[in-house]
């Protein structure tokens, strides 16, 4: 089978090009990922995505195609999933220390990307300078959750077809709708978890929030740090949180505005044994967290107590 018609109909240029229903973003995505079309088909299709870029109903699709190929994860409690796919490069990245403070209150965080990225600092290699767990398949997770700490899983474990996909990256040289979908990923497929999902353009971001809102997700959206799912710790961005799909201003925060007073203590290199080293010290008390990252643990806190009850409530109905 070929790809070749979804390729006719997304391939016809920006003004021309037509989208996909989400059965059909399914059958292409599958396809894709299942190895049974070429590899210049899936060029073909990296660049014409990329220069129509995706709708909601094509994202849904490929999303759904995606989950269906992870390893799935049932977890006791809500979990909170932290996609980390951009890496350190003229800031600190600070996803394991956003994890490692959620999961210190108990809750379940995984981390998931890739192990290396050239030029860039990843969390897999913080994960590793901090001593903590980095699964190697599903069965790993949940010793990690029990000692409360957060676990990172690579997308090759995660999701191997996912992660061949997010290689063709390396080959044309530009990203495709994996990149995308890789940030939107819900391992429990629905079922228990808030995705941090982040953007780096603005208009990015409006999107992404009719995405949350179409699939119902329970997720945080901010502008991340360099593309991760962390608030800048300069200046705290607007965090919007949204529970099976319904925006909750009460549960957000305002973006920072006004000219900055002072700095947080920041690592003055973004390495990965200085950025663990800063981390530790942070956790451990001795150094303050910055400011947002504190406010982001607390409204994910909030938005986690406010979606159990919603749970609980509807349970006992």
């Amino acid at each position: 089978m070929s790809i070749a018609p979804y390729i006719k109909e997304i391939g016809r240029g920006k003004d021309g090009a037509r989208s996909l229903t989400q059965e059909q973003a399914y059958d292409l995505m599958s396809q894709v990922l299942d190895g049974r079309v070429t590899d210049l088909e899936v060029g073909a299709f990296a660049i014409a995505m990329r220069i129509k870029g995706e709708t909601t109903d094509e994202l849904a699709g490929f999303l759904e195609a995606v989950q269906e190929r992870c390893v799935p994860l049932r977890p006791a409690a809500p979990m909170v999933v932290l996609p980390s796919y951009n890496g350190a490069r003229k800031l600190p990245n600070l996803t394991a220390l956003l994890a490692l403070l959620l999961a210190q209150d108990g809750v379940p965080v995984l981390v998931h990307g890739p192990a290396r990225d050239p030029g860039r600092v990843t969390s897999a290699e913080i994960f590793h300078d901090l001593g903590l767990p980095i699964a190697h398949d599903g069965s790993d997770i949940p010793h990690a959750w029990a000692r409360q700490e957060p676990v990172f899983i690579t997308t090759e474990a995660l999701c191997p077809p996912l992660a061949h996909l997010l290689s063709a990256r390396w080959v044309i040289g530009l990203r495709n709708p994996g990149h995308t979908v890789a940030k939107l990923i819900d391992p429990t497929r629905g079922g228990a978890a808030l995705r941090v999902c982040n953007y780096t353009h603005p208009e990015y971001g409006k999107a992404l929030a009719t995405f949350l809102q179409h699939t119902r997700a329970t997720a945080m959206l901010l502008r991340g740090t360099e593309g991760e799912p962390v608030a800048d710790p300069r200046r705290l961005p607007k965090l919007d949180v949204f529970v099976h799909g319904v925006a909750r201003p009460e549960l957000s925060a305002a973006a920072q505005e006004g000219v900055l007073t002072e700095l947080p203590v920041l690592p003055r290199t973004t390495d990965a044994a200085t950025t663990a080293m800063y981390i530790q010290s942070v956790v451990s008390g001795e150094k303050p967290a910055p400011a947002s990252l504190m406010r982001q643990v607390e409204c994910i806190r909030q938005a986690l107590g406010q979606w159990t009850q919603r749970q609980l409530a509807e349970m006992t109905a």
